[in-house]
């Protein structure tokens, strides 16, 4: 017998891959201009891939498992359940991002992104918060059937938490998770440029039109200042 439980999924505030990349790319902008765009997408891979591998997202699971151990041909019986915590983290490995994935649309000025798929982590058991519960303490004291009950259910118990964490749910809010996070990766030194354009991220057995990183390209006060025209509106008000 085994059943399972979902426990609370918590998704990770992803941290800016490109920060340095970003700095870099504004100081040369404001040198010489705005490089391609091109350019700052194969920096941009570059950069990711030296981060080897992006944790996306984290999840909490709770598996309960149930064995039994019989002897005797079933006139003495020993039985033991388990309650197993353990967290899983959701991976993309970046080395596996390349330059055939990056494609630039001139057209539409976007930059597509296809993302390797997503990995799932060993699940981290939490030891100090195992919880057992056993029946039939006298085969148990007088045989091996305890030990043989705690190895059935840690198998168990890890593949249910695998099977938890591959669930159609938690798959979809990592891949979202990561594909926002690569998007704002390649999106920060594309602004970093002053390049007007979108990134549209997607896993490949999705269809082309991704998770879009919208620029703002709203003007400055100081440039609406400038503007005669918007200065005397800005009187007028």
């Amino acid at each position: 017998m085994r059943r399972s439980r979902l426990a609370v999924i918590i998704p990770l505030s992803v941290v800016a891959l490109l920060v340095g990349l970003w700095l870099i790319l504004r100081s040369v902008g404001g040198m010489f201009g705005a490089p391609e765009p091109e350019t700052i997408a194969q920096a941009s891979v570059q950069s990711m891939r030296e981060q080897a591998r992006l944790s996306v997202f984290a999840a909490r699971y709770v598996a309960v498992v149930t064995s039994t151990q019989e002897r005797l041909g079933g006139i003495v019986s020993a039985q033991k359940t388990m309650i197993m915590p353990g967290d899983v983290r959701y991976e993309l490995n970046l080395a596996n991002l390349t330059d055939e994935n990056i494609r630039w649309d001139e057209g539409t000025r976007t930059l597509n992104v296809t993302l390797p798929p997503i990995e799932i982590s060993q699940p981290q058991i939490d030891l100090n918060a195992i919880q057992e519960y056993s029946g039939g303490g006298l085969l148990m004291r007088l045989t091996d059937a305890e030990r043989a009950l705690d190895e059935a259910n840690r198998r168990q118990g890890l593949a249910s938490l695998v099977e938890q964490a591959r669930q159609p749910m938690p798959m979809r809010l990592a891949r979202e998770s990561a594909k926002r996070a690569v998007a704002r990766s390649f999106a920060l030194p594309l602004r970093a440029a002053g390049i007007e354009a979108n990134v549209a991220v997607r896993f490949a057995d999705e269809p082309a039109g991704g998770e879009r990183e919208y620029m703002d390209y709203s003007r400055r006060i100081e440039d609406v200042l400038a503007d005669p025209k918007d200065a005397q509106r800005q009187k007028q008000r």
